[in-house]
Parts: structure tokens; C-alpha cells; sequence
């Protein structure tokens, strides 16, 4: 049976060889252009693209990239950069768009097409849904032999990134404290400019996995499984924290001095605890975000604005309500001074900035926060089901106050739950919330039921 073919909000994605291949890129290619060409008619295009370190990730980008030369879009290879550094890069060059070629924290096998608008954002919804039809159709402006597009190279996009990132912190305030950093890089695109930017910081820096080969040395999620061995190095080494990246590098988990980890959720909440310490304002996230955001928004006089899952409904409230801060519990956080996109090395800065004014270690910090027990699942569900599995959750959570926008959340007094499709995986999520285990395995019990007698 052929793998499913994903195209959404998130851009293109799927397994190498059956449902993603040069033919079904190129076209890709050719309906982001005709989309940018029909959207600035007057202009002359140029998009940059960027790719992680997948093995598949040349063959792709040379797709993408005949596709869009062959509608008369110029395009800027950044080389095999971070999704950050493109996002960065599409506003700092000019660019009309930005392509970047990755599958986030999918399995070797996968890989995708991420689009970016001028603005360093992700297509929203009506956007991406004209793209895909336009892919759909084969509706493609095809250049003649004296309009192709033109292909030239830029070097510089770590610079960029770094140069924005040192902007928002106190770097003489980090450096003086000289600190001990794990960093592990997963094999993808972050090793290289991460390390620069905590060389930047004089930090002494033990980097594992951090040759961009693409063969990933673990599960490439940065969740508490795939980072067993991690911990246990930061625990072994005794240094003062530890990074944990995804392929792209638009992801972080952090684990402490005691080599515990402390998981994805903290990411956001640490560099908010830092951000609202210095500033009032507001802050987006997502519904499948921790509630720890709203208690350090709240007590900065602060309010936090829920939206969708996806960066670029995060991103775009943030725009929208000029927020100090944002991102998704994931462990993307989004820094707007540097860009809309969720980036690891921001959330790297911010908490070094954290530890540095306050003299704390990341358990400390972390014990300071009002922790809640959460409990993340996924399991696979073909459309009919996932409508069945809405269906009964909605009958068995009547009482809930419900926001439908992104599949179903469920508030109560005593927790939440979040049910969702995915936009990248033929998947539904399953997040729940509250302040301890007992009462979210209460929640966790139900929703069980509700899919074993949906799925046999």
C-alpha cells in the first residue's frame, strides 16, 4: 500500500521513493512559484532554500529548484542550514518566498517541502489550500528559454541567525559565567551553527551527534525516549545543561545539571519566565501547549492568546497582537525580534540569559515553575475514524468547556485535553493535562476506551 502523500499548512511531506520523489517535488516547486508569480506580477522572484541533512535532501532541493527556475523564479541556495536561519534569511535577502527541505522530527525514510511567504511565515490556511490546488491541477506558468530562473548561492546565513540571536540577550552577562554546555544535535543541520553561537557565548561546549550526516543517532524527536543516553551524559559530565535539538533545528529539549530531562514544555515556559521578567505584553501559543505560559504570563499581569497547532497561526497572533514572546510546547519558541519561526537557538539564548541574571541552575529554575503532569500519545487513524473518535469524545466530555478550532480541546477545573489530527503525519494526537498524574489518567482512561472501541 502506497504511503499517504501529506500536503498542509506545514507544506509537503512524505517517504522518500514512494509517495515523495523528484517528479512530485519538482511539481511542488512549480506551484509554490506560479502561486508567488501570479501574487507580484511585476516583479522579478527570487526565493532562497535551505535544506536539513537527510540523505534525500539534494535530490529534493534540486527538484524544488528546477521546478521553480522553470515557472522564471530565481532561487538563493542557502546550502544545508537550519529552518530558522531560511526563515531569517527570506526577510534579510528580499526574498518573495522561502522553501526549506526537511521532515522536521519525521523518521530517516520521510521528508518534505516547508514554504515560507515573504514575510518568514508559513502559508496561512487559504494560501496553502491555493497552492495545493494549483499542484493539484498542474496549473503552472511556465517560463520560456529567455525567462527560467537563475540559481546563485549564499554563505552567509549563519551569521545572519547568530547576529540576531546575540542581539536579544546580555552576551557580556553569558560569557562571564563561562558556561558548561551538552549539546546534541541528532546528525541534523544544527550542530554547526549552534556551536558557533555558544562559542560566540564562551561556552565550553561537549557537542555529540553533531556531523550533519543525516543518519540520525536516535529516534529524531527530542522526547524523553530518544534522549536516554543524552541525559545520562549531562549526568555523567556534571555540566550545567544540556540541548537537545531535532533534524532542523527549530526544536529544543533541555535536560538539567542532573542530567534530568526536563522535557519540550519547558523550553517555551523558561524563555517566558525570562521575557515577561523584563517586559509586560502578551504571549501565543497553541491549545496543546502547557498552562504553565498562562501562570507566568499571569503574574506578570500578562495574558497568553491560544491559537491552532501549527507555527504559522502562532506566529501570525503574534503579528497580529504584537506578543513578546510565543511559540509551542513542542519546544519551538518564536522570538519576532529575530524571527516568526520557531528556533532552537533562541530558546538556547534566552535560558542561558535566564541562568546567568538569576544565578540559578535550570532545576531551580524549573522547581520555580508550577509543574503540571502531561501526558503526550499519538496513534494512527484513517479520516472516518478520527471523525468516529471526535464523535464520542465530544458525548463523554459534555461538561467540558470546548474550543473546536483545532480538532477538540476540553477544558475542566481540574485539567485539559486536546484531540487532534496531525498536519504532518496520517496521525491523531492526544495531549492531557492537570496537576497530577491521577487526575490525568482519569482523562488519559477514557479517551483509551473511546479509541480501542473505534479502532478494535
Amino acid at each position: 500500500m502506497a504511503d499517504q502523500l501529506i500536503i498542509s499548512v506545514s507544506g509537503m511531506r512524505g517517504t522518500i521513493g514512494d509517495s515523495l520523489t523528484a517528479s512530485t517535488a519538482l511539481e511542488y516547486g512549480c506551484a509554490f512559484g506560479t502561486y508567488l508569480k501570479e501574487s507580484n506580477p511585476k516583479s522579478r522572484l527570487a526565493v532562497c532554500i535551505g535544506m536539513d541533512s537527510r540523505p534525500s535532501g539534494q535530490m529534493i532541493k534540486s527538484a524544488v529548484t528546477a521546478g521553480l527556475t522553470g515557472v522564471g523564479v530565481n532561487v538563493v541556495d542557502l546550502g544545508l542550514v537550519t529552518t530558522p536561519c531560511v526563515g531569517i534569511s527570506v526577510k534579510e535577502l528580499g526574498c518573495a518566498g522561502g522553501v526549506v527541505i526537511t521532515a522536521s522530527h519525521n523518521p530517516i525514510q520521510y521528508n518534505g517541502i516547508k514554504l515560507l511567504l515573504g514575510s518568514g511565515i508559513a502559508p496561512p490556511p487559504k494560501t496553502a489550500a491555493k497552492i495545493k490546488q494549483y499542484f493539484s491541477d498542474r496549473n503552472f506558468a511556465h517560463a520560456d528559454s529567455t525567462c527560467c530562473g537563475k540559481v546563485t548561492s549564499d554563505n552567509h546565513a549563519d551569521s545572519r541567525h547568530i547576529a540576531k540571536v546575540l542581539a536579544i540577550v546580555d552576551k557580556e552577562l553569558i560569557t562571564a559565567k563561562k558556561f558548561k554546555v551538552v549539546l546534541d544535535s541528532v546528525n541534523g543541520a544544527g550542530g554547526r551553527v549552534t556551536k558557533k553561537l555558544l562559542a560566540e557565548l564562551d561556552c565550553e561546549v561537549s557537542a555529540i551527534n553533531d556531523e550533519p550526516t543525516g543518519m540520525f543517532s536516535h529516534g529524531p524527536e527530542p522526547t524523553a525516549d530518544n534522549l536516554r543516553d543524552f541525559c545520562k551524559v549531562v549526568e555523567t559530565k556534571g555540566d550545567d545543561v544540556g540541548f537537545a535539538q531535532d533534524p532542523d533545528a527549530d526544536r529544543l529539549a533541555i535536560v538539567d545539571e542532573r542530567g534530568t530531562y526536563i522535557g519540550e514544555e519547558y523550553s517555551l515556559a523558561l524563555a517566558a519566565k525570562y521575557i515577561f521578567s523584563k517586559r509586560a505584553g502578551q504571549a501565543a501559543t497553541n491549545l496543546s501547549t502547557s498552562r504553565m505560559i498562562d501562570d507566568i504570563a499571569g503574574k506578570a499581569n500578562g495574558q497568553v492568546i491560544r491559537t491552532p497547532v501549527g507555527e504559522a497561526n502562532v506566529a501570525s497572533a503574534m503579528l497580529q497582537h504584537d506578543c513578546i514572546i510565543g511559540g509551542e510546547g513542542n519546544g519551538g519558541v518564536i522570538d519576532l525580534r529575530v524571527g516568526p519561526v520557531r528556533d532552537s537557538l533562541v530558546g538556547i539564548a534566552l535560558v542561558l540569559q535566564l541562568m546567568a541574571e538569576t544565578r540559578k541552575t535550570i532545576s531551580c529554575l524549573v522547581s520555580e515553575i508550577s509543574g503540571y503532569y502531561m501526558s503526550k500519545d499519538k496513534f494512527t487513524a484513517d479520516h472516518n475514524q478520527a471523525q468516529q473518535i471526535f464523535t464520542s469524545a465530544k458525548k463523554a466530555f459534555a461538561g467540558a468547556k470546548i474550543d473546536s478550532t483545532d480538532g477538540y480541546r476540553f477544558d475542566f477545573d481540574d485539567g485539559w485535553l486536546h484531540i487532534r489530527t496531525s498536519n504532518t503525519e496520517p496521525i491523531m494526537r492526544v495531549i492531557v493535562e492537570a496537576k497530577n498524574q491521577e487526575t490525568t489518567q482519569k482523562y488519559i482512561d477514557v479517551v483509551s476506551k473511546i479509541r480501542d472501541e473505534v479502532l478494535g
